[in-house]
């Protein structure tokens, strides 16, 4: 979970600022994306043998 404390000097817009970088930092929206919407079984199946494809094309260069 993401969390900020806003300083009591601190602008509304710096303290965005940092949240959003702990956010990118986390990796929430990659995985928000993912979750985003139901994926079938053979969907899933594809978007993995994909991955794995690129894991092996990148590990043999």
């Amino acid at each position: 979970m993401t969390q900020i404390v806003v300083g009591e000097n601190e602008g509304i817009e710096s303290a965005l600022r940092r949240f959003k970088r702990q956010v990118s930092k986390a990796g929430i929206f990659p995985d928000l994306k993912k979750h985003s919407h139901f994926e079938t079984p053979l969907q899933k199946q594809k978007r993995k043998a994909v991955a794995r494809a690129k894991q092996r094309k990148r590990h043999f260069r």
